[in-house]
């Protein structure tokens, strides 16, 4: 280790690097539950290319992991430390470099945070729209690297979509420039989308491209209370099967409703089995909205309420972004899990989840992105109740083994990681699985890059 530290300081700013256990200890893994984690032999915190490109340098010599964090809000245990690692933190990069209002795009930093960037181009009459609940916290390079998506999915897609080129420090230490600035652009392999999704096991992302879109107008949404997750479920296909695009369309179930409204106090309907929230950002969303709602009440909704303006309408997003955390407190512990089925198959998957609820004797609320067919059940249990953790875990476990059987994903936007690295066999195949480590070791031959994870 301490040839390791010689070399680092040799070529990095003596504030970016952490050696106090003390400090390190907050660097370990990020928000999952069930995940390893080691202990990291320093934390490197660099300002810029060059250091990142150091850092590389210096492991690749001596064949040191590197394990790339964001802001560490991620949910799989892509972010975990490994024994005697570098942990590379990317937060201090964190410029907007440019906002061009005629070509559309934003170049930034990774440790440039969500919402700061949202926030920045729509005072230029513009959007981002990748919109991951954890907006104020996470961070462009992670979102990157989680493929992360978010509440706006339904109608503009997820982060991928949005990344149009990166330059991107490899496990040898040279820099990768890939993709565009332009509107097109098909020239070569898409490298840009390889690097999306891959939770920093092929490089390092040290700049983004990411496409614009002009700013929409402030969307209305509407809450509509179903006496069942399947009668919910059953608008959705018909809101969908309808041509509508809806901003949003989310669910929130009923212990999902009660531990909201525990944790904030806002009055959500605790009767109802499942609230629906749908959000229209067109010219007319009252239009839209009313035509959503009979399509509710058609379905078996039991109360349809629009919101009157744009401020009611933020306070029952605000409400669905809590759900994570309000269920985080229902227990000393949770598994938050992130099966993504086709939209057909959405009733179905939660009828099995609360079938697998009541066979393990425990609480799990659900709430999803039903636009998108991504559900989040969340697993709520006491993790000193050695009993209850194994029913946990096995649970979690029956979530995933579900959302495969009715062709969906183990993962639709919270990424493989630590966490789910397992599943991900069952899912790609053996072939599959060969030719995804053959792209691994094309990129990263000595397996430094963030070493036991996804593959």
């Amino acid at each position: 280790m301490d040839d390791l530290l010689e070399r680092l300081r040799a070529g990095l700013p003596a504030e970016t690097l952490i050696t106090d256990p003390d400090v390190m200890a907050s660097y370990v893994h990020d928000m999952a539950g069930f995940c390893a984690a080691g202990t990291p032999a320093v934390v490197v915190l660099p300002r810029t290319v060059e250091q990142v490109q150091h850092v590389m340098r210096t492991a690749t010599a001596l064949r040191v992991p590197v394990v790339p964090q964001g802001a560490r809000t991620g949910l799989s245990g892509a972010a975990n430390a490994s024994d005697g690692c570098v942990v590379l933190s990317l937060v201090r990069m964190d410029r907007i470099l440019e906002i061009s209002a005629v070509d559309r795009i934003a170049v930034v930093e990774p440790g440039v945070i969500n919402a700061v960037l949202s926030r920045a181009v729509a005072e230029q009459g513009l959007s981002y729209p990748p919109d991951p609940s954890s907006w104020e916290m996470c961070t462009i390079g992670g979102n990157i690297g989680t493929a992360a998506g978010g509440l706006c999915c339904v109608k503009y897609g997820v982060t991928a979509e949005y990344v149009l080129g990166l330059d991107v420090v490899l496990a040898d230490g040279r820099l990768l420039r890939t993709g565009r600035r332009t509107a097109k652009g098909v020239a070569g392999y898409d490298l840009t989308r390889l690097f999306v999704g891959a939770e920093g096991t092929l490089g390092i992302v040290v700049k983004a491209v990411l496409a614009l879109k002009p700013a929409p107008p402030r969307q209305l949404v509407l809450a509509a209370e179903f006496p069942s997750a399947a009668a919910a479920c059953d608008a959705v296909c018909a809101i969908m099967a309808r041509g509508h695009a809806p901003s949003l369309l989310e669910l929130m179930d009923r212990t999902t409703l009660r531990a909201v409204n525990k944790m904030a106090n806002m009055g959500l309907p605790e009767s109802t089995e499942a609230l629906l929230l749908a959000a229209f950002d067109t010219a007319d969303p009252a239009a839209d909205l009313a035509a959503v709602g009979e399509l509710c009440t058609a379905a078996g909704a039991v109360a349809v309420v629009p919101a009157d303006d744009v401020a009611e309408s933020e306070l029952l997003l605000q409400a669905r972004r809590m759900s994570l955390t309000a269920l985080e407190a229902v227990k000393s512990a949770t598994m938050i899990d992130d099966v993504c089925v086709p939209r057909s198959k959405l009733g179905a998957m939660l009828e099995g989840t609360a079938a697998v609820a009541e066979k393990y004797d425990l609480v799990i609320g659900v709430c999803a992105h039903a636009g998108d067919g991504n559900t989040h059940p969340v697993v709520c249990f006491d993790h000193l109740d050695e009993d209850e953790s194994r029913r946990a875990r096995e649970s979690f476990d029956e979530i995933m083994a579900l959302g495969l059987e009715l062709g969906g994903t183990i993962t639709g936007e919270h990424g493989v990681g630590v966490l789910k690295r397992d599943w991900l066999a069952r899912e790609l195949g053996p072939v599959g699985l060969e030719l995804q480590r053959s792209v691994k070791a094309a990129f990263d031959p000595l397996g430094l890059l963030n070493p036991g994870k996804v593959l």
